[in-house]
C-alpha cells in the first residue's frame, strides 16, 4: 500500500505555525490583514473565497473582503487596488481569478504591489524566485515542496517529471523542484511519446488540466505522484488530473484529490501573509 500524502494534516501543521508567528506579530503590536477582492459571483470563486476568510480567521489574520459586482470597470478594479496599495494596515492583496473577459488580468496583477502580493504572481515576484531573490512564492508549488519535504520525501539528485507549463504550477513548480536539486523535466500537450518522458520520473506532478488522464501507464512502478488537478468527473465527484484508483497500484507515494494539494494551497497563502510583514521591512 503506497504512502497517502494527506494534505489537511500538513496544511494544518503549516496554519499552527502561522497561527504561532501571527500572536507574536500582535504581541508587537502588528495585525496581519489581507484584502480579497472577487468580481462577480462565480460559485467556485465563491468557495475558494469563503475558504481563505475562514483560514484567515483560523490562524489570527484580519481578512477584509471586496465583493465587487460582474459589471466592475476595469478601471474601478485598478483604482480599488491602488488605495488598497497605499494602505498602511494592508499587507497583502489578493485577487481572485478568474476576473470576468472584459478585465485584463494580467493588469491586474501587474497592479498589485510586489510587497503585497501574496499569490506570488506579480512580474517582479515571479523575477525574483527566477535568480532566488527574496520575494512571494506561489502558493501552490510551495505548498507541494512542503508536503514532499514533511512526508519525508527525498528529491536530490531524483528524476522530476512536471506535466503542464502554466504560470500559477507548472513553470514555478519545475524551477522549486531544480532548487531542491531533483533533474527536472517539464513536459506538456505538445510533449512527443508523453508516456515514455513520465515513466523516468521518480516524482511525477500532474498538472495538465484533464480529469483523470494520468494511468499507471505513464507512472514508472514506485514513483511518487503529485495530483494538483481538480475536476468533477461523469458522477459529479471530485477527482484529480491522475486517475487514483488506477495508479495508487503501481506508486510509492500519493496525493489524493480531494485533500492532497488543495489544503496546502491556502496554507501557504497564509503563510506568504505573514511574510508580508518580514518583506516589508526590510
Amino acid at each position: 500500500m503506497p504512502q497517502i500524502i494527506d494534505g489537511k494534516i500538513i496544511s494544518t501543521q503549516i496554519k499552527e505555525e502561522v497561527r504561532e508567528k501571527v500572536v507574536k506579530l500582535k504581541a508587537e503590536g502588528i495585525e496581519v490583514t489581507l484584502a480579497v477582492i472577487q468580481v462577480g459571483n462565480d460559485p467556485a470563486s465563491s468557495v475558494y473565497v469563503g475558504n481563505k476568510k475562514k483560514a484567515c480567521e483560523y490562524v489570527g489574520i484580519r481578512s477584509l473582503s471586496y465583493e465587487l459586482p460582474e459589471t466592475t470597470s476595469e478601471e474601478e478594479l485598478l483604482a480599488l487596488i491602488g488605495e488598497l496599495n497605499d494602505k498602511v494596515d494592508v499587507n497583502g492583496i489578493l485577487v481572485q481569478l478568474p476576473l470576468p473577459g472584459h478585465i485584463d488580468e494580467d493588469k491586474v496583477i501587474a497592479a498589485i504591489s510586489p510587497q503585497k502580493d501574496v499569490d506570488g504572481f506579480h512580474p517582479m515576484n515571479v523575477g525574483a524566485f527566477c535568480i532566488g531573490q527574496p520575494g512571494f512564492l506561489p502558493c501552490t508549488p510551495a505548498g507541494i515542496i512542503q508536503l514532499l519535504k514533511r512526508s519525508g520525501i527525498e528529491t536530490v539528485g531524483k528524476e522530476c517529471v512536471v506535466i503542464g507549463r502554466s504560470n500559477i504550477v507548472g513553470k514555478p513548480m519545475a524551477l522549486l523542484m531544480l532548487g531542491e536539486n531533483a533533474t527536472v523535466t517539464v513536459a506538456h500537450s505538445r510533449t512527443k511519446d508523453l508516456q515514455e518522458v513520465t515513466k523516468r520520473a521518480d516524482i511525477l506532478i500532474a498538472a495538465v488540466g484533464r480529469p483523470k488522464m494520468i494511468t499507471k501507464e505513464y507512472v514508472k512502478d514506485g514513483a511518487v505522484v503529485i495530483d494538483v488537478g481538480i475536476h468533477r468527473d461523469e458522477n459529479n465527484k471530485l477527482c484529480g488530473d491522475v486517475d487514483y484508483d488506477d495508479v495508487v497500484a503501481v506508486c510509492s507515494a500519493i496525493t489524493p484529490v480531494p485533500g492532497g494539494v488543495g489544503p496546502m494551497t491556502i496554507a501557504m497563502l497564509m503563510n506568504n501573509c505573514v511574510e508580508s510583514v518580514r518583506l516589508a521591512s526590510k
